[in-house]
């Protein structure tokens, strides 16, 4: 049966076990990580796991979550001059100087390509105005997202005291950063073009996830290495429908791994059609009638899942608490947001499925028209 929750507020989420061992039927995967997981982008079940739950140093896969916070800081493509304490900082560079000129959107595509530490630098102290400040924004939003295992010192991975985090976590770190478009497609790419310098001038970055052109279908997202914590490699795979995102940590064969681990999961996941509710309404003020029924674009949602089913799901529509007549057939009015055990999988658009014309009233009873109709309207809205 179709769960149908009105109102904006969203279910509680309830979080799926990341277990410790391999999850039964993978026991065959024979691969190097310490620590390794699979899990479905659409829903957060745990396809694999080894060690998942381990808290670990994540080397540069750290700048996951500072590429994040710095697309969604705003004001991208505003130029400015890079703090010249920031860029000196060691290991991997997009190459910048002191006095060079960039946007936010050159420094995030120097961290998730090149993996550029300079890059990581200079977002966080140009959003927070120092390192330390950016690391505490980064752990309020590990804390938002339910990282239970996450600690941030440094926005670039370099080694710090505490700073770690375990693979089921940062498999729900890339998972709440790729449902941002612009993330998603700057990491998707193997290279990319940006300005910056002093003066800016274009150039090319390359992407260190050699996976992208190594298995079919990865689009995404981060390397990492350093030398305590070993290669780290987070992934992620779209076959069809079907939507995985991979990560390892300490692993000498990350490449190698994580096609053997996406071999194992397009075999183990299935696809579930979702029927979308067909009965969702809204009140709505000034018109004849005091209802107006909302469709989405399609009636079924697929969704990438290892045992869920329809029961599973809930769904919550988010609205305001009337809508105002004239309204037009085919316009956006509300949202719909698909859940999974409490879990978001994703919000998608509600339309008007018919025009909600404005009430015809007199010239004569116009005003006493409009405040009759308001007040029956609030008494029946209330009284509910």
């Amino acid at each position: 049966m179709k769960k149908l929750l009105s109102g904006a507020t969203a279910a509680v989420a309830v979080m799926l076990c990341m277990c410790d061992s391999n999850v039964s039927g993978a026991e065959e995967l024979d691969i190097s990580a310490k620590a390794a997981v699979l899990i479905s982008a659409d829903t957060g079940e745990v396809v694999y796991s080894r060690n998942a739950s381990e808290k670990l140093p994540m080397a540069s896969t750290t700048k996951i979550m500072t590429a994040l916070l710095c697309i969604e800081s705003g004001g991208l493509y505003d130029e400015f001059t890079v703090d010249s304490q920031a860029i000196r900082v060691e290991g991997s560079s997009m190459g910048l100087c002191e006095g060079d000129i960039v946007t936010k959107y050159a420094l995030c595509c120097g961290m998730l390509l090149p993996s550029g530490n300079d890059a990581a630098n200079a977002a966080a102290v140009r959003i927070s105005g120092n390192i330390e400040a950016f690391a505490k924004l980064m752990n309020e939003r590990a804390r938002k997202i339910g990282l239970s295992k996450t600690f941030f010192v440094t926005p670039s991975g370099l080694d710090g005291t505490g700073h770690g985090s375990s693979a089921a976590d940062m498999a729900m770190l890339a998972r709440e950063a790729l449902k941002n478009e612009l993330f998603r497609e700057i990491c998707s790419q193997e290279s990319i073009k940006v300005s910056f310098g002093c003066p800016p001038y274009e150039r090319r970055l390359m992407n260190t996830n050699k996976l992208l052109s190594m298995y079919d279908g990865v689009y995404g997202v981060k390397t990492g290495f350093t030398d305590e914590a070993g290669r780290c490699l987070v992934s992620a795979c779209k076959h069809g429908e079907k939507d995985l995102i991979c990560v390892t940590l300490d692993d000498r064969n990350d490449w190698q791994d994580h096609a053997a681990i996406y071999d194992y999961g397009f075999e183990t996941v299935r696809q579930l059609e979702l029927t979308l509710p067909d009965d969702i309404t809204a009140d709505i003020a000034g018109a004849a009638s005091d209802k107006l029924r909302l469709v989405p674009e399609n009636d079924t949602y697929t969704v990438t899942t290892v045992a869920g089913n329809n029961s599973d799901f809930n769904y919550t529509v988010l609205r305001p608490p009337f809508l105002y007549a004239p309204v037009i057939e085919g316009e956006k009015v509300a949202e719909l947001r698909i859940s999974f055990l409490g879990r978001e999988v994703d919000t998608i658009t509600l339309y008007a499925a018919e025009t909600a014309e404005a009430a015809i009233v007199s010239a004569q009873n116009s005003r006493k028209g409009i405040f009759t109709g308001l007040k029956e309207f609030l008494g029946r809205l209330f009284s509910r």
